[in-house]
């Protein structure tokens, strides 16, 4: 783990899958914390999420499970409950994503762990939340990007419903489980006991569309997808050039003032139709023409430099190879190379929040399925080897290593 993380001496035992809660424990993995991912005897759905593969691996699991340490028990089984109840003790923060009542079922519910460990951070995300009618409704991305409002917002201006290009409501949702685990302890540093931290889906999506239900509540009608434009400010979207497309944001009449003269349309900047920004909004579509065979005249590298000249908020709409070989990218260290056991050299993506005195980054590579069990348990429980194999033998615990050597 990182030497002096900010989470340096927080223990997480991990028992999410798929995309929301390992992004939740990949971060909080990259900042300093022991993060124990435990996996049945099939491991994360997520080990199956391909292709690519490399080396067998999933690179989908590859880049969300670094610096994990990686656990197989049996909860199945009665040794294999009691060693996770074991394992609970001597953590600060548990983070599940099963649907509510599994853990539950297991034994391994809030109220009890609370009980045997008074100061555990509880962290449970979910589709809905722990209450209220939808609880029990199975989701994911897609489905949370409907129900909460998302899709009807995101698409062309013809009404064709687009998914955002990324899981947009698992990772959103793993960030506020982030901040609601960061909360509780700060709040145990005063209390002296834990919490329970539930996070659902729809109501993390809610809170990052602010601005756009603000909208809806104060004039009350609903919105429309709008390709890549913005309600509130014109002009704000993607535009063909001769040879790319840019995306621009004029957010002040500071900058329709320098925009109009970086394009060489000044007559654009105090026409009654396009002056201020309310009534750029009003014509809307007229301005927006008017521009779309402006920016068809040049280039993308041109207009870029010159918006960028003019102080403009632009960029051409880069692909990803674009981006993970940006200099700016590379300066900020955004696509660092690990080497993995089976998987060898691959680029996973970097840490976001950029601390001076404890800088967060990637620190191991994915664990192989139970990779750390053995190793895990002699540290906790001082069991030896021989203890272990019988354990492994009987399938209380697993690992991809064979039951003679190590499992470190």
């Amino acid at each position: 783990m990182i030497p002096n993380g900010a989470l340096d001496g927080i223990r997480v035992l991990d028992f999410s899958h798929a995309l929301a809660g390992p992004y939740c424990t990949l971060l909080l993995a990259d900042y300093g914390a022991e993060v124990y991912k435990l996996e049945a005897k099939d491991g994360d759905m997520g080990r199956g999420w391909g292709p690519p593969f490399a080396g067998g691996e999933s690179s989908f699991f590859l880049g969300l499970n670094r610096g994990k340490l990686g656990i197989s028990i049996n909860l199945k089984e009665p040794e294999g409950l009691d060693l996770c109840l074991r394992l609970i003790d001597k953590m600060d923060v548990l983070i599940e994503n099963f649907r509510p009542g599994a853990m539950e079922r297991l034994g391994l519910g809030y109220d009890a762990l609370h009980k045997r460990n008074p100061r555990l951070v509880y962290c449970s995300i979910s589709g809905y939340g722990q209450n209220g009618p939808s609880r029990d409704e199975a989701a994911m991305d897609l489905v949370v990007q409907s129900s909460s409002g998302l899709l009807s917002v995101t698409g062309t201006e013809q009404g064709e419903s687009v998914r955002c290009g990324y899981g947009v409501t698992d990772v959103t949702a793993g960030m506020f489980a982030v901040i609601g685990i960061l909360l509780a302890l700060r709040a145990r540093e005063t209390s002296g006991t834990g919490q329970y931290v539930d996070v659902s889906m729809l109501d993390g999506m809610i809170s990052t569309m602010s601005s756009n239900y603000m909208g809806f509540l104060g004039s009350g009608k609903v919105p429309k997808p709008m390709g890549t434009s913005f309600p509130t400010v014109v002009p704000y979207c993607a535009f063909h050039t001769k040879d790319r497309d840019i995306s621009i944001a004029v957010g002040s009449e500071k900058l329709w003032a320098a925009f109009c003269t970086a394009i060489e349309r000044p007559d654009l900047e105090k026409h009654s139709d396009y002056a201020t920004n309310p009534v750029r909004i009003r014509n809307r579509a007229a301005l927006q023409a008017v521009l779309g065979e402006v920016f068809a005249t040049r280039g993308v590298a041109e207009w870029v430099e010159r918006l960028h000249g003019a102080g403009i908020p632009c960029s051409m709409v880069r692909n990803f190879e674009e981006v993970v070989s940006h200099p700016q990218c590379e300066v900020r260290q955004m696509f660092p190379v690990m080497e993995h056991a089976k998987a060898g050299a691959h680029r996973v993506t970097g840490t976001p929040v950029k601390l001076s005195e404890t800088p967060g980054h990637p620190t191991t590579p994915a664990p192989l399925l139970g990779e750390h069990t053995r190793g895990t348990l002699r540290a906790f429980f001082d069991l030896d080897d021989a203890f272990l194999d019988d354990l492994a033998r009987r399938r209380v615990i697993f690992g991809q290593q064979s039951v003679s050597g190590p499992i470190a």
